[in-house]
């Protein structure tokens, strides 16, 4: 290889590949954790080590020149490889001491993981957990998390996957909506009912119909893509929410409704990336979590 012909550094590709992917140097400057001026400077200074302009500004935000198109792909390949430089250096740590990265639900992550880091606390006080709260789905493979708890099996196959429990949600109002509205008895007293939905209501009447329901888009009056949200929502009276048992059986003040109607499936996944589940510190926290979760 020709050392002499590589004129730029990674810090400099970086700040290209962060600024392209998030679409400002503002942005891009705080996912890297640094400042504008000092991303600003990196940019420029990979511009003037390969001669070419790579952005142009276009009114307050930045595009793509040719040539940066087509440098952004080798620049995004890079940055594939320094992950899996980073995710194999991470798999070979034997020591139980350090961060590790756990995603779930807002609501798992308020409600699930308290008690059970803090049994984790007591087992390996030197580890250092950071929850990230999330609905969306994180990209492991990206270092965005190192460990995930997701209610769906993840199809990549570079990832390892345990299901750790088969639980089920079931349909739940608060006193507050019980003395209001009255107690729902039946399926056909359900479905004139209103309910809190979770995100897009169209995705999950299809399976609330399946057991016997008759709900339209006009029975959810409230949504939102915060399940925290909904739930409180829930708590206060404002409708029906269909919740995990385990969640329900947290909440005070909260009853089952029309228990005799199918309960919905809901799978708990535990899942790591390959390179990571190597790492002692790692593999610690997920066996804890899965009997934990189980």
């Amino acid at each position: 290889m020709n050392w002499q012909s590589v004129s730029f550094d990674w810090n400099q590709a970086r700040a290209f590949l962060a600024t392209a992917e998030e679409g400002s140097l503002s942005a891009a400057a705080r996912a890297l954790s640094l400042t504008q001026p000092t991303l600003g400077r990196q940019v420029a200074a990979l511009e003037e080590d390969l001669g070419v302009t790579l952005f142009e500004r276009v009114g307050r935000s930045l595009s793509l020149t040719e040539a940066g198109l087509e440098l952004l792909d080798h620049v995004r390949a890079m940055g594939d490889a320094a992950g899996r430089l980073s995710l194999a250096a991470s798999g070979q740590s034997q020591t139980i001491e350090g961060q590790v990265c756990i995603t779930a639900s807002d609501l798992a992550s308020a409600l699930r993981l308290p008690p059970i880091l803090e049994g984790l606390r007591a087992v390996a006080p030197g580890i250092e957990v950071e929850v990230v709260a999330s609905n969306a789905v994180r990209d492991l493979r990206r270092r965005e998390a190192d460990i995930a708890i997701r209610h769906v099996r993840p199809e990549q196959p570079d990832l390892i996957a345990k299901l750790v429990q088969e639980t089920s949600a079931h349909f739940y109002a608060s006193a507050a909506y019980i003395e209001k509205y009255g107690r729902p008895t039946s399926a056909r007293e359900l479905s004139e009912a209103p309910f809190i939905g979770f995100e897009d209501p169209e995705r999950m009447l299809p399976v609330l119909n399946a057991l016997g329901l008759s709900l339209t888009r006009r029975n959810f009056k409230i949504n939102s893509a915060s399940g925290i949200v909904v739930w409180e929502m829930v708590k206060q009276g404002l409708g029906i929410g269909v919740m995990t048992r385990e969640v329900a059986a947290l909440t005070p003040g909260i009853e089952c409704v029309v228990p005799e109607l199918d309960p919905i499936p809901v799978p708990v996944w535990l899942v790591t990336h390959r390179e990571l589940h190597t790492s002692r510190r790692i593999r610690l926290v997920f066996d804890f979590l899965a009997e934990a979760l189980a």
